[in-house]
């Protein structure tokens, strides 16, 4: 190992005083994600802790492992294919390629800009590579997702200075330039008739076009309740299984990388602003505001983004009480959304950019009361 070591050293300094320094953000990247960087923070305001960068991405995939697992069979599912293997076997085959498509033109900005900018490639998109094609369709077009990656990259993180200066999720920022530019693929029920075998609408769809009770409208189509919990319904690759998320969420919480205060936040947000919905729309004469409250937790992307979106440390409220505020700002704004938007009924994303968009402001005015208490302490 150590003679590996060495001759990674060796390497690391002809390459970066060589003829190929344009590569040496990539080899830097390479060198990071196998062993521990030779560098570390000397001088303050840091705060230390024995886990780095890369370890704390590492956490985050391995979180999503039991979206990956349940989001390819329920692909593989949805098509007819009968069988546990090879209906996953199907599923992520379907996922793979959006996955590589993903990091190949990702990792190529980020070595761009990192050969401008002369820093190494950040770890950052570690996580990016592996968020953005669990938010899509199988059937979505490799180029669309080029082209997608290449936006959220550049505009929704670059521009702003790369990992840690962006104020938008990146991921999210791809998804919403889809959603936006080539609807027709990202959503509706063409994304699903294209897999052989299935020609139905997803379960949010069902309840947006109902003209009676939601519930009923997707009992109808075979859209259950413990079948939205497991994730055996149309839908995002890796948004449909409430358990496999729910999995990835203890993981989260229990090492401490995600904080449980956003989470808890906007599901309460999220459920009490369903609660009032339902019962001022008490009379409605169907569509989504005669959705149980509970149900807006467990379908579309609500719960994928609250664990795993909108935790994004660097988008996100950075104080506690500033968590709270951000948090049930998301809640709140995706049943909004949902309910009073019949053209768009899932809401998630676009709640959680509306909260990357306040969170700074939210920060400086929890900060500013801060310091005005202390000041005014003991007066």
């Amino acid at each position: 190992m150590q003679a590996l070591v060495r001759f990674l050293n060796n390497m690391d300094v002809k390459i970066k005083n060589g003829p190929f320094k344009v590569f040496h953000p990539m080899y830097g990247a390479i060198n990071t994600m196998l062993f521990t960087p030779g560098h570390a923070t000397s001088t303050g305001p840091h705060i230390r802790d024995s886990i780095d960068m890369k370890r704390f991405m590492g956490i985050v995939i391995f979180a999503l492992v039991p979206s990956i697992l349940v989001g390819s069979y329920n692909v593989g599912a949805q098509a007819g294919v009968e069988g546990l293997f090879a209906a996953f076997m199907f599923g992520f085959l379907k996922l793979l390629p959006i996955i590589v498509v993903t990091y190949a033109v990702g990792l190529g900005w980020e070595m761009i800009f990192g050969h401008i900018n002369g820093h190494d490639i950040h770890e950052g998109f570690l996580v990016t590579g592996i968020l953005l094609p669990l938010t899509l369709p199988p059937t979505i077009p490799l180029w669309q997702v080029a082209v997608a990656v290449s936006f959220g990259t550049v505009i929704g993180k670059e521009v702003f200075g790369g990992t840690g200066m962006n104020l938008l999720n990146p991921a999210l920022t791809a998804r919403a330039f889809l959603f936006f530019t080539y609807p027709g693929d990202i959503s509706g029920d063409s994304v699903w008739v294209a897999l052989d075998g299935f020609t139905g609408a997803t379960p949010l769809a069902a309840a947006a076009a109902s003209t009676g009770s939601a519930v009923d409208a997707m009992n109808a189509a075979g859209f259950t309740l413990d079948k939205m919990f497991f994730g055996f319904v149309p839908g995002s690759i890796g948004e449909t299984s409430t358990i496999a998320i729910l999995i990835g969420a203890a993981i989260l919480l229990i090492t401490g990388v995600a904080s449980w205060r956003i989470m808890l936040a906007t599901t309460l947000g999220a459920y009490g602003m369903g609660l009032l919905v339902q019962f001022f729309g008490a009379d409605a004469v169907g569509g989504m505001r005669t959705l149980p409250a509970h149900y807006h937790l467990v379908l579309g992307g609500f719960l994928f983004g609250t664990v795993f979106m909108a935790t994004d440390p660097v988008s996100a409220a950075g104080t506690d009480a500033g968590k709270w505020v951000y948090g049930i700002l998301i809640g709140f704004m995706v049943i909004l959304i949902r309910t009073f938007n019949p053209a768009y009924p899932e809401g998630m994303m676009l709640a959680i950019l509306f909260g990357n968009v306040f969170s700074p402001l939210i920060d400086h005015f929890v900060v500013k009361a801060n310091i005005k208490r202390r000041l005014n302490y003991g007066k």
